[in-house]
């Protein structure tokens, strides 16, 4: 790309001509505040004025996020006048923000109090009237609160850049919101103008009331409180202090994430640690979801098998994103036959632990505390359905987030980087496969499918164990053709509802090629689920170009390294998947194995009263 001279407080660089001032500032060692989601495109419309510089050229002062530097342009970042307009603008925002710092979860995280400590200002130098504070806490997994909302806009174009655009930012309409005709999915929008603005799903619904798949990429994107996860922390000291016996299951992807809370490089694998900080924080057992995605293989595997050879509903489509099955059951109620009717890894494993490994030891299933620690905040709705529950008991009593987990080490005064490394508990569910590991990244629950599918069709082992064809840590579609000793399998993998979006449409259309399809509801997978460590560009070093996609590519890589290290790769050689079936199931698909590992789906309206 061509390049421009331009000087910057007087000394002169050569950047890349197109870039913002913002970007070529960084470039350049110089960090500018600023309220954007840096470089990816989720804020660009200089609206908070927290990055005002002077620039030769210019009238005035321009907002750097969104002023392309050109050859000779001069830059003062430190002039009074820029100095000067930079707080004010700070202060203004903070004249009409809720300020109970201590009380809120965001606290050393919110990007308001950085921008206010780098310029200098200062809370209470404008006096007024407050905008109205709208709450919302009814939804299982998200909070919004716009009393700390500095309408940047953030969360408006993470959630349109991640599941299209659509109809759910307009007005509600019951006739076009049936689901019968799908379109984009942000929900997000800004409702009235002026000092009454503020953002929220169209008419001002709760999250639980409009069609939200709960995914928490407008959490993750949040600069400040106004978006939040659910904490179900409380959840789990009351069941201590009731006696109960608290077992803790977390994710793959959770220990590709944990690592950033305490100050690990991005994409840090901190698996033994994170054993040894739930061991001390008293869970009676520390089990690994991996388990239950080995689990999640072997049924899902069988059943595309025989909807193959018995032409059953094609194509199969995965079913462990909370989020894409929420948006399947309000948008695509017609194709929900196609979905894996397997529950998501997690809840197989609750199901396991509450059915076969509490009655081993005589528990009442009523008097075990199931625990998942996830890095999505879908997962905190998942938990609730009751089509996920055996006896009318639910097969996980809590989810708590990646960034909960690191708030319980921290209340704990658990020094997180002196932990020793341990190992999961081993009775029955410590044996994984490197299978199970990749479940946390987009791509990853095709290709461990296609390891026991060979398998399941050939009576061999795949001679190569990877099928990269189906890698890739950003959102979009991959495809690939498998050719299995002659019998050709067509796959594809999306992430993103926009990305799903137009192989749910060719399927409607009759025109779908596929055999199986993967999807998932945040871009990239698991590991930029909504409830993993905050994105932050202030993070990352000057030279990178995308902050999702450095996160992405780091934290998959992490994954895919564990895959790489394990002994046994492939979930159908787990010993202890083989003794489950054998001592308690019976058989993939068997009977008992669909009462506790499968669900059902359906239709859900997208503005329920």
């Amino acid at each position: 790309m061509a390049k421009v001279n331009i000087k910057i407080e007087g000394i002169p660089y050569r950047v890349e001509e197109g870039k913002t001032i913002l970007e070529a500032a960084k470039t350049c060692g110089y960090e500018i505040p600023s309220l954007c989601a840096f470089n990816h495109g989720e804020c660009n419309n200089g609206s908070c004025r927290v990055c005002l510089v002077e620039a030769t050229g210019a009238r005035g002062l321009v907002a750097a996020c969104v002023y392309p530097v050109s050859e000779g342009m001069e830059i003062r970042i430190s002039s009074p006048k820029a100095v000067k307009a930079r707080r004010a603008s700070v202060e203004l925002l903070l004249s009409n923000h809720n300020m109970n710092c201590q009380q809120c979860d965001k606290n050393g995280k919110c990007e308001l109090l950085h921008v206010a400590n780098i310029t200098d200002a200062r809370e209470g130098k404008y006096q007024g009237a407050h905008s109205e504070t709208h709450i919302d806490e009814l939804a299982p997994g998200l909070v919004r609160d716009t009393s700390k909302c500095i309408l940047c806009g953030r969360c408006i174009a993470r959630c349109s850049n991640a599941h299209g655009v659509g109809r759910y930012t307009t007005r509600y309409d019951p006739i076009v919101c049936r689901g019968s005709n799908a379109h984009g999915l942000g929900i997000l929008g800004y409702e009235n103008r002026g000092f009454k603005t503020f953002v929220s799903p169209a008419e001002n619904r709760s999250f639980a009331k409009s069609p939200c798949i709960q995914c928490g990429q407008c959490v993750i994107v949040c600069p400040t409180g106004a978006l939040m996860e659910k904490s179900e922390i409380w959840k789990i000291d009351k069941a201590f202090e009731e006696g109960k016996h608290v077992i803790v299951q977390a994710a793959p992807a959770v220990r590709a994430a944990l690592g950033e809370e305490f100050d690990y490089p991005i994409g840090t694998a901190v698996t033994g640690k994170m054993i040894a900080a739930l061991r001390r924080l008293g869970f009676e057992r520390v089990y690994d979801v991996n388990f239950g995605a080995d689990l999640t293989i072997m049924e899902e595997g069988t059943e595309l098998l025989n909807r193959l050879q018995n032409g059953g509903v094609l194509p199969m489509i995965t079913s462990c994103s909370p989020g894409w099955v929420n948006y399947a059951e309000r948008d695509y109620p017609d194709l929900l036959p196609h979905l894996s009717s397997c529950k998501s890894p997690h809840q197989m494993q609750g199901a396991i632990i509450k059915n076969y490994w509490a009655k081993q030891r005589g528990y009442d299933p009523k008097d075990v505390f199931v625990v998942s620690v996830m890095p999505c905040t879908a997962k905190k709705y998942e938990k609730e359905r009751e089509e996920l529950k055996v006896n009318g008991i639910p097969d996980v009593d809590c989810v708590i987030t990646t960034r909960e987990l690191a708030r319980m080490i921290r209340r704990a005064g658990i020094m997180f980087r002196r932990l020793p490394e341990e190992d999961w508990d081993e009775d029955i569910m410590g044996d994984y496969s490197g299978a199970g590991v990749i479940f946390g990244v987009t791509g990853g629950v095709m290709e461990a499918a296609l390891r026991t599918v060979y398998w399941k069709l050939t009576g061999e082992e795949v001679h190569r164990i990877e099928f990269t064809e189906v890698r890739g840590h950003r959102s979009g579609i991959r495809e690939a053709t498998i050719n299995i000793q002659g019998h050709e399998i067509h796959v594809a993998c999306a992430s993103g509802m926009k990305s799903a979006r137009m192989l749910l449409d060719d399927i409607r259309e009759g025109k779908s090629k596929y055999h199986f399809i993967e999807i998932m509801g945040c871009p990239g997978g698991c590991i930029n689920g909504g409830g993993q460590p905050y994105v932050r560009s202030v993070f990352l070093p000057n030279e990178e170009d995308d902050i999702f996609d450095t996160y992405r590519r780091k934290r998959a890589q992490a994954l895919y390294s564990e895959d790489e290290r394990q002994t046994i790769r492939q979930s159908h050689n787990n010993p202890q998947i083989k003794e489950l079936y054998e001592k308690f199931l019976g058989e993939p698909n068997s009977h008992k194995a669909h009462e506790l590992l499968h669900t059902t789906y359906s239709w859900k309206e997208a503005f329920p009263d």
